[in-house]
């Protein structure tokens, strides 16, 4: 494997861990606002703060990661993303802003009224930030990014590729987090909050598991060769999602929470590395490609010595953040 290829897998590593991580996280919102009026929805928001409140801003260092490792080792393609797809990565950004403040707001509420502002604010940002995130992926994938000068400002992510691509990050968001939350309920000893989690949960499954196969029709018109790459080489990725999506409903069907969010989580990753996997060898879709891209190979050689270290130190701590969330003392919130 080349060095560009390494420093690209890497990179792609992080689109994973942010996709897995934050799409549970963002996925919450959609819980929060279906959880009902203050006295009966108290519960299920009391475990979704409980929940995401010690690794929801660890989670976007996943994000800072993959944007600063794209204009290290990808400059030109990274400049001409940035200058077209300037609008939904503003409006993702902004999201994410207005999600972290008003989360964070809620909880220091002076009265009722303000409490449900920020909880709208944070339900209704959490899920316009995916779709937007998504959106901007399919803008890449379908080859509405070219590499030299600013073009399709707007038309570029106002397609089908793109369309379905928000969907689908909204959706596999909305399903990760219920999967994470049922067996939180569940371990927090919840059991009829994991319930009605597990209900909501098997419809908001079943509906983007139709979103995703449904939007698969459209590419082959839209993006050919996104489309050409996932009945290609990306064909046993579609598959394993198929399979893993059939089983995580399966096991949410007989209780099984815990299995369930890990066939869960295999099924967002295998979406999402079809996704990048299906465009190889293509960083930015019929415009140029990883290896075309990539900067100075000294450049290349430094970020591998800082990935190096970032993962001795910096990946034990969130590994040790992330089990200490799962232990059954932490998963039982305080009334």
């Amino acid at each position: 494997m080349s060095l560009e290829l390494v420093v690209a897998a890497v990179m792609f590593t992080g689109v994973l861990a942010y996709a897995v991580l934050g799409g549970a996280d963002f996925g919450s919102g959609f819980f929060d606002l279906t959880a009902g009026g203050d006295r009966e929805g108290a519960a299920l928001r009391t475990r979704i703060d409980h929940s995401i409140g010690p690794v929801w801003e660890a989670n976007h260092v996943w994000l800072i990661f993959v944007l600063v490792t794209w204009w290290s080792a990808f400059p030109r393609a990274f400049a001409a993303a940035m200058d077209t797809l300037i609008l939904p990565l503003l409006l993702a950004l902004l999201g994410i802003v207005l999600r972290g403040s008003a989360f964070a707001f809620r909880k220091y509420a002076a009265t009722l009224g303000q409490a449900r502002f920020f909880g709208v604010v944070f339900a209704g940002s959490s899920l316009v930030t995916p779709f937007f995130l998504g959106a901007t992926a399919g803008a890449i994938a379908s080859g509405r990014v070219p590499l030299d000068g600013r073009d399709g400002v707007w038309s570029s992510w106002l397609t089908p590729t793109s369309v379905i691509g928000g969907l689908v990050a909204v959706g596999t968001c909305i399903f990760l987090a219920g999967c994470f939350l049922v067996a939180d309920a569940r371990r927090g000893g919840e059991d009829e909050l994991a319930e009605t989690l597990r209900r909501r949960t098997l419809v908001v499954g079943l509906v983007t598991g139709l979103v995703v196969f449904a939007g698969l029709l459209p590419l082959r018109a839209d993006a050919p060769t996104l489309w050409d790459g996932l009945t290609g080489r990306a064909l046993p990725l579609v598959l394993v999602a198929f399979v893993a999506g059939l089983a995580t409903l399966g096991l949410l069907l007989v209780r099984r929470y815990a299995l369930a969010r890990l066939t869960a989580v295999v099924a967002v990753a295998s979406v999402v590395s079809g996704w990048g996997v299906g465009q190889l060898p293509w960083l930015l879709v019929d415009e140029v490609t990883v290896a075309d891209a990539a900067g100075a190979t000294a450049t290349l050689q430094g970020l591998l010595v800082a990935f190096g270290l970032a993962a001795v130190l910096v990946l034990p701590p969130l590994v040790y953040l992330l089990r200490l969330t799962q232990t059954e003392q932490w998963s039982r919130p305080s009334h």
